[in-house]
């Protein structure tokens, strides 16, 4: 098992930046792959970053790519979001979520932490 809890969200004019964190708890961080997703309303959950179980390999969807860094801390159990660039499209919850044991399957999420960019 795996409890996650995000935090850093807030709101934010166009052009910032903004870290979140998830921190992690349970199984050894070290032994799994982290991501990151978002949820605007009234729209479906999507992909935003991932990233192994060293740090050695980060993904991104494809709106973020340029803007957002995902990285971890496997000391502190932690996977960070590094947002810059933000856009009014970047509005959303945000949920970090962990690779249960089925290899690219996220089982384990985050209760979210809410984003808002203003225009």
């Amino acid at each position: 098992q795996v409890h996650l809890v995000e935090s850093g969200g807030g709101l934010v004019q166009a052009g910032d930046s903004l870290r979140l964190s998830c921190a992690a708890s349970g199984r050894t961080f070290s032994s799994y792959a982290m991501g990151w997703f978002r949820q605007a309303p009234g729209k479906e959950r999507d992909f935003v970053a991932a990233i192994n179980w060293s740090g050695g390999n980060t993904y991104y969807g494809h709106s973020v790519k340029g803007r957002f860094t995902i990285s971890r801390d496997n000391a502190k159990n932690t996977v960070y979001l590094q947002m810059n660039s933000l856009k009014p499209e970047d509005t959303a919850v945000y949920y970090c979520a962990a690779e249960g044991s089925t290899q690219g399957r996220y089982d384990y999420w985050g209760q979210g932490t809410q984003v808002t960019v203003s225009s």
